[in-house]
Order: C-alpha cells, then sequence, then structure tokens
C-alpha cells in the first residue's frame, strides 16, 4: 500500500481516490445533511435477523443435507429464499455500512481507526451523510431497536446505534474487552493448534469463565434478550423494526459441548482448536474433522436460537403483521482447498454466497426459491418498499420486490463486484475472477469456470489469460464508477436546510 493510498483522517474524508498534501490540507465545506423524509407506511412490523460467517451452503434449505437447521429451515418454508445473493464488500464492518444504508460502499479507502486493531480498507464507521434504515423508519413512526453482540460495531468511535430508540450490547465476544482478569485461570494452549503462536483467543477465554449453562452463551444471550424487547414492547410500540445481529457463528467456533457432538464421530483428546489455523497443511485429519465439528455445531446451536425467537414472534401473534428477514454477511472455507476462515484472497462462493430470505404476512412464498443475482445493498430499499415507504436518494440498492412479486426474474444484475480490503472478485454465472485491485504486487490472482468447477476449486487463471483482462475490465469501470459516491465525511458541523 503506498502512502497516497493510506489516509489519516480525524474531521473529513472526501470521496476522491487520493489526497495531496495541500488539498489534506484544505478544509472541506461543511456537508449537507439529508434527512430522512417523514412519511407513512402500511405499519408492518420489520424483523431483520442478521448472522455472521454462515454460509448458504451450509444452511439445509439451500441444499446441505448434513447440518441440522431446522428452524431456519422452518422459517424457509413459508419464505421467499434468494439463491444467489452476495456481498458488495467484506467482512463485518463494511459489510454492516452497506446493510444498514442500502449503500455501495466499494471501492473502499484506508481510514485509520483509533483503538481498533483492525486495519483494512473500509472499515470505519458510518459516514455522517449516511442515513441508516433505523433513521428512515423512526421517522415513519416506527419504534426501532438494535440488540447486538458484534462487538466490532460498538468499538470506540463506531456509531451504527445511529437511529434506534433502544440498543443492547451483549458483552463477551471474541476479542470484546470485557473482563481484564483473573488471568491465571486461562491456559490458552488448551485452545492452539500446536502449530500456532502468541495469545490467539486469550480474551475470549476470559469472557468465557463463568459459562456453565447453554444460556450462558452468546447466541442465546442475544436471542433472549431480543424476546424480552418483543416482551416489553409488541404491545404497546408497534410498528416497530427489530434489528437482531448475532456474531455467531463467527470465529472463535466454540459451541455449547452437546451441538458439538452431534458432529464429532472420532475420538479426539487434543487441544479445542475454535480459532484453528488458517490452512490444514500441518493438520492431522482427525483435526479438521474436530474443527468442522465445531464448525457445524455452532451453526446449529445459532439455529436452535433463532428458532426460539421465532417461536416468540409466532406466540405473540406477530406473524401476522411482520416482515422477517433472515441473512448472513458472509461464509468461510472449512478446508476446501486446503483453507480454513475466510479471507480477502478467499472471495470464493464458501464464502460469498450468503442465505437471503424473506418473509412477508400477506404472502405464502411457501420456500419459492428465486434465481439471479441480488446484493446487501438491495436489502434496505426491498425493506422499505414492503412496507410502503420511499428510499432517500442516497441509497443506491435497488429492491427485489419485484422478484417477490414474479414481475421480474433473472435478478437484479448480471454480475456481482465483492471488494475486501485491497482485493476484489468479479463473479458471473459462468467465472468467477478474483484479483488485486489496488496498485501493488498481484499475488493472488485466481479464476474459475462455473460450468466445470462449481465449488472453485481449480484456478485457470493462467490458462484463460484474455478472459482474466477482460473480467479486470469489469472491475475497473465499476470501481471508476464508484469513485464519486462511495466517500463521505466524518463531520459533524452541518449546514442545515432553510
Amino acid at each position: 500500500m503506498t502512502r497516497r493510498e493510506f489516509v489519516v483522517t480525524s474531521a473529513a474524508v472526501t470521496g476522491a481516490a487520493c489526497e495531496t498534501k495541500q488539498q489534506a490540507a484544505q478544509a472541506p465545506p461543511p456537508p449537507t445533511l439529508e434527512e430522512p423524509q417523514e412519511q407513512k407506511g402500511n405499519g408492518l412490523n420489520l424483523i431483520l435477523i442478521c448472522v455472521d460467517t454462515w454460509g448458504a451452503n451450509y444452511v439445509g434449505a439451500y441444499g446441505n443435507d448434513r447440518i441440522k437447521t431446522p428452524h431456519v429451515d422452518k422459517l424457509a418454508a413459508r419464505s421467499a429464499l434468494f439463491m444467489d445473493a452476495y456481498p458488495e464488500c467484506l467482512p463485518t464492518i463494511p459489510t454492516r455500512r452497506v446493510l444498514y444504508t442500502g449503500r455501495r460502499i466499494f471501492p473502499t479507502r484506508q481510514i485509520v481507526q483509533p483503538d481498533d486493531q483492525v486495519r483494512i480498507r473500509g472499515w470505519h464507521q458510518l459516514f455522517a451523510e449516511d442515513i441508516t434504515l433505523a433513521e428512515m423508519l423512526r421517522k415513519a413512526s416506527y419504534t426501532t431497536a438494535l440488540v447486538s453482540d458484534l462487538y466490532h460495531t460498538f468499538k470506540p468511535n463506531k456509531n451504527f446505534h445511529r437511529g434506534f430508540d433502544c440498543w443492547r450490547w451483549i458483552r463477551g465476544q471474541e476479542a470484546d474487552r470485557w473482563e481484564s482478569g483473573p488471568k491465571s485461570k486461562v491456559n490458552v494452549r488448551d485452545y492452539l493448534h500446536a502449530s500456532q503462536k502468541g495469545p490467539g483467543p486469550f480474551q475470549y477465554l476470559l469472557n468465557r469463565l463463568d459459562w456453565k449453562r447453554e444460556e450462558d452463551w452468546l447466541p442465546a444471550r442475544v436471542f433472549t434478550d431480543a424476546m424480552r424487547w418483543l416482551d416489553r414492547n409488541a404491545a404497546e410500540n408497534q410498528p416497530f423494526y427489530l434489528h437482531v445481529e448475532s456474531f455467531a457463528p463467527h470465529e472463535y467456533w466454540d459451541p455449547y459441548e452437546p451441538y458439538y457432538r452431534m458432529y464429532m464421530k472420532s475420538a479426539y483428546k487434543g487441544p479445542r482448536l475454535i480459532a484453528p489455523p488458517a490452512t490444514t497443511k500441518d493438520m492431522s485429519e482427525v483435526e479438521v474433522e474436530h474443527v468442522r465439528a465445531l464448525y457445524a455445531g455452532y451453526v446449529t446451536m445459532v439455529d436452535a436460537w433463532v428458532g426460539k425467537l421465532l417461536a416468540r414472534i409466532e406466540a405473540l401473534g406477530l406473524l401476522k403483521n411482520s416482515v422477517i428477514v433472515f441473512l448472513a454477511d458472509h461464509g468461510t472455507m472449512m478446508g476446501e482447498q486446503g483453507q480454513l476462515h475466510k479471507g480477502e484472497t478467499r472471495l470464493r462462493h464458501q464464502v460469498t454466497r450468503v442465505p437471503l430470505m424473506v418473509s412477508d404476512p400477506r404472502k405464502n412464498y411457501d420456500g419459492r426459491k428465486i434465481r439471479g443475482y441480488v446484493q446487501h445493498t438491495d436489502v434496505v430499499p426491498t425493506a422499505l418498499e414492503l412496507l410502503d415507504l420511499k428510499p432517500p436518494k442516497r441509497v443506491t440498492g435497488e429492491s427485489f420486490v419485484p422478484l417477490l412479486a414474479g414481475t421480474k426474474s433473472g435478478g437484479l444484475r448480471d454480475t456481482i463486484i465483492t471488494g475486501w480490503g485491497i482485493h476484489a472478485s468479479v463473479r458471473t454465472p459462468e467465472w468467477n475472477y478474483l484479483t488485486r485491485w489496488t496498485p501493488g504486487e498481484n499475488f493472488a490472482e485466481q479464476l474459475y469456470d462455473l460450468k466445470k468447477d462449481p465449488e472453485e476449486l481449480q484456478n485457470v487463471v493462467a490458462e484463460n489469460r484474455t478472459l482474466a483482462q477482460e473480467y479486470r475490465k469489469k472491475l475497473d469501470a465499476y470501481i471508476e464508477n464508484g469513485r464519486g459516491v462511495t466517500g463521505g465525511t466524518f463531520q459533524t458541523d452541518f449546514v442545515e436546510k432553510s
């Protein structure tokens, strides 16, 4: 990464690709704040459930007959399922910037975030100009609530709870600095592979020292708190927008033990590899089986608690007047190409194809499977249209209500661009191309023939240089088209409209 690409800002970020020193020294004009408009919709509630690191290939309704996801499958049976849904930008924070606003954010910039260990492009708070779905719906007289254990969105200077009348942060995920001791009670080597060094999941292990019952685990606490919110608000605070964020089944893959035992068939007595190595090259077969069982068990555990929330929604009589959206941000590699975890050079279907399902009380979609590309950018305008509300001008996504209604087919676009850090992929029904999009050495260029190799296991870029160049041109065009769209500022001194 060049010095010109790396921008340190405490006040403002413009939409240009780079800044000269002279430009950086000039204070930008105060931005104009676009207020969400007051409007009245049809009064339906909106319940949005977002899970982290749960790809479509690990959902029964999407064709996986090994992983047990009966409760999400039950929701799918009355929903419309989008079979070709993908992110516009990854990972966690960039994805939420898209999901919360309905606005594309790629190409991204590197913005220094104080007191945040993550240093990648696009990983920063919402821009001052952004309008969140919560802000839009609150202006439409909705009661808005967020229940989340996604600690990244609550780090210093983050502002993803904007627009929520009520927000609850469930503490303890991953590196969330919730507990500081007793450190002597944690032996991190019990959770690391022999090839791994460093602190690993030490902070998380501190956070979970007192967990004993299933109800202590974070998925249980998130969905229990969401049920509690419904119990307290369903009777008198409708219409409402309830947004539930479950960081699980993101790493650390640490399910309550019975869920792990559902999948682990071999005898295993080694460390509990809740944060395994990035590749399987130094792992035995039983260690790989162990990791897969941990992840599968975590998926099934989250499914069980999603089921409890759905049961509470039904018990409160909310199925008759609530739109329910279930989706994920991304998936993960689980041994394919010898890889574990996600990554910006792993933008293949295991990481990028996500479940997206919509249940509408006025329709019986009966598990209808809708083919064709949609993206995270399309969720906000779709939700608004289902509520008979209009999006603000800043929304760049497109509503997929015509796909739900059957008046349109084939998806909303013929190409999917997904960015992550300094890499991006270009996906069509025929090919998936992955490359570095910023200047520098391209050490990860990949091309997959999706007709011959749907699992994306064989890189054929060397044999298809001309085709790769054509796909690179598609990516460059998308980037250039977005340079004036994906910027913004962090200023707070707005010019009010007269």
